[in-house]
């Protein structure tokens, strides 16, 4: 009687495991360690788990086939081992996966215009031709359903992909969630720190924001928990920290600027963005009147090597149109040769972003999200 691996493998392909029907070869059972010394046949069965209750019958099976179907002489009882496979880590879903970038901007402190220039840039993205997408972040005093018009939208879900997800709100070619669609407007949110993350974590990880070239995210002012539960949720390409020419100001951006540069966090900085820079009356457009202080974002530049992506005048017609629904960058996209200089700043804005995330993506790698140590 001569007996190779072979043969016993042909034998092993007649006994099936009951949970499935499939024989033990095809169901890839068998371990690629079959020895044979003589008469004496040994080898090992993959089970998936210890619990398995077929493991005793199934090798009861393998001994009986070997000595039925080859010869009752074969020293194979007793010598079939039982292994177990190692179970394979769970692969989570990638967040975002349709996003080419994703850009957070944020502020030292409130009250510089932060929500204005980032419902402004998402708008002038747009009208530039990318696909863009508005996160509002500030989950205790959203605005940009009242900067976009659509205060009194309801939120709807669509399905895709066998799972019903939020479907952001559309509007000047940028789709746009907010907590305020959600909440009560004319009251306040009065959450915890942990409520307020896992409801933003919703906002992006629940919703269908499809294939965006621009995620933007309007951030919270200062530095909170919410900015850390952002930088663990999302890969962020880089950040926009916006601030006044005040000195005040600018001492809370260098706390923003450090924040995410700081080797924890590490989030490229893409540039800093002078909002206020001027007041030019309308009835005397050449003059300027320097009123929170003059280029201030542009000496923080230098002391920094963060560049100026753009300074933004203090003109009434932007707080204007952001009261109506209708950010000033609209007019980009309906009547671009009728743009006025506030307009064409926020043009000159979404230009140097786009420079300045291409620069970025050449010459750094990909950003990771923020690890949790516990410790």
């Amino acid at each position: 009687m001569t007996l190779y691996p072979n043969l016993i493998l042909d034998v092993l392909k007649s006994v099936r495991y009951p949970g499935n029907g499939k024989n033990l070869v095809e169901n890839e059972m068998v371990e690629d360690d079959i020895r044979i010394d003589g008469n004496k046949v040994s080898f090992s069965l993959i089970f998936d788990k210890p619990t398995d209750p077929f493991i005793k019958s199934v090798v009861r099976s393998a001994e009986t086939a070997i000595n039925t179907q080859i010869s009752p002489d074969v020293d194979i009882k007793g010598n079939i081992a039982v292994k177990y496979r190692k179970p394979q880590p769970e692969k989570k879903p990638e967040v975002l996966p349709g996003v080419r970038n994703i850009i957070g901007i944020s502020s030292g402190k409130g009250g510089v215009g932060k929500s204005t220039v980032s419902a402004n840039l998402a708008v002038a993205l747009a009208a530039a031709g990318y696909k863009v997408g508005l996160l509002d972040a500030d989950i205790f005093g959203p605005s940009m359903p009242k900067m976009f018009g659509v205060e009194d939208e309801q939120i709807y879900m669509v399905n895709k992909d066998g799972r019903d997800w939020i479907e952001p709100v559309e509007k000047y070619g940028v789709k746009m969630l907010s907590i305020g669609f959600l909440v009560d407007r004319n009251k306040p949110v009065l959450w915890r720190g942990s409520m307020a993350s896992n409801a933003l974590r919703q906002l992006i990880t629940d919703a269908w924001w499809g294939d965006l070239d621009y995620f933007l995210i309007d951030m919270p002012p200062g530095t909170s928990d919410i900015h850390l539960t952002l930088v663990q949720t999302l890969p962020i390409t880089g950040v926009i920290v916006v601030s006044t020419p005040q000195e005040v100001a600018l001492a809370d951006a260098r706390k923003g600027l450090a924040m995410f540069t700081d080797s924890k966090v590490n989030v490229p900085v893409l540039g800093l963005v002078e909002n206020m820079a001027w007041f030019t009356p309308a009835a005397h457009p050449d003059e300027k009147y320097y009123i929170f202080g003059k280029e201030g974002a542009m000496r923080l530049a230098e002391e920094t090597g963060v560049p100026v992506l753009a300074q933004i005048p203090l003109v009434m017609g932007i707080r204007e149109h952001a009261d109506d629904g209708r950010p000033v960058a609209t007019i980009l996209a309906s009547d671009p040769a009728a743009a006025n200089a506030e307009a064409r700043a926020f043009a000159t804005l979404a230009e140097n972003v786009v420079k300045a995330v291409e620069r970025r993506n050449e010459l750094l790698p990909p950003t990771h999200k923020v690890e949790v140590t516990k410790g």
